[in-house]
């Protein structure tokens, strides 16, 4: 019998995320990070007007996409490439520099890559693969002290992000981009995905146009 294929994938329980960005942390202490850059992050957006404000905490990381925008703008053959098991990921040494960094951080619909700033280099989450090969996390999901953050098999029927997935309603950001992300939500209220997916920062009136009561608790 042929070996079943993995296919990786993330997902976050919005229900849950209590914006301590531990992720963040932990990323940047995992893979060296440099200062002023992250490879994911917690955008703190507010919706409503006094007295009926609300905080929302919204993860976002790379998408790890089917078809990765940032691959196919890329100008060097191999630089960027997709593993097997769906993890997209870049050899540094095949990178050109910044100016062909740019092309592919630019072509992100998420704005979830960046040019390194001391290697002047293509960088984004690259799932933790030294520790997923390893038999570990990724480890902005061990250290989620929430544990809003999934990561797992898709095409595993045991796992929990299969279980999970298949047990619940959940969003991708941004799928009129025909990208094919591999981060998926738990409630992520339909009209605030309209709104919010992909977005750095919205502007307060863009958030305020969004009635509280499409937010669950």
């Amino acid at each position: 019998m042929a070996q079943r294929k993995k296919k990786y994938a993330f997902l976050i329980d919005m229900r849950g995320c209590i914006g301590c960005r531990s992720c963040m942390i932990a990323c940047k202490a995992e893979n060296d990070v440099p200062l002023g850059v992250f490879r994911n992050h917690v955008r703190e957006l507010e919706k409503g007007q006094f007295p009926n404000v609300m905080k929302i905490n919204f993860p976002v990381l790379c998408n790890h996409c089917d078809t990765p925008a940032c691959k196919a703008a890329c100008p060097t053959e191999g630089a960027i490439y997709k593993r097997d098991d769906g993890l997209v990921l870049w050899d540094e040494s095949k990178c050109a520099g910044a100016d062909c960094a740019k092309q592919c951080v630019d072509a992100c619909p998420y704005a979830m890559a960046y040019t390194h700033p001391e290697k002047n280099v293509f960088n984004k989450c690259n799932a933790c693969v030294h520790r997923i090969d390893a038999g570990l996390q990724p480890a902005c999901v061990s250290t989620c002290p929430a544990g809003v953050r999934i990561f797992g098999d898709l095409n595993d029927p045991d796992s929990e992000i299969f279980k999970l997935i298949s047990t619940n309603p959940t969003h991708i950001l941004k799928p009129e981009e025909g990208t094919g992300p591999n981060v998926f939500y738990i409630a992520l209220d339909r009209r605030a995905a309209e709104k919010l997916e992909g977005s750095q920062q919205l502007p307060t009136r863009d958030i305020e146009t969004i009635h509280i009561a499409n937010f669950r608790p």
